[in-house]
């Protein structure tokens, strides 16, 4: 699954555009690599996300197709 579709889905970002812009200003790592929108999630991937002065940081569990909101949560891990 894309990237940008993941932080969707996963509910770490709201809307998908929001997450492509994230992206390609390189807010967004994969195991500690500036990754494009079309990077292909895998499990044990370790996204972190830098929100202004905060950074998140989360461990991908599963890569569901599709996800209700309630299951959202367990699609990852926080670390930090």
């Amino acid at each position: 699954m894309r990237l940008d579709k993941y932080l969707k889905i996963s509910r770490l970002i709201k809307r998908r555009t929001v997450a492509n812009e994230a992206c390609d200003a390189g807010k967004v790592l994969v195991n500690e690599k500036i990754a494009r929108a079309s990077y292909d999630v895998k499990v044990g991937d370790v996204i972190a996300i830098q929100m202004g002065q905060k950074e998140l940081s989360v461990r991908v569990e599963k890569v569901p197709e599709f996800v209700t909101k309630e299951d959202a949560v367990t699609l990852y891990t926080v670390l930090s």
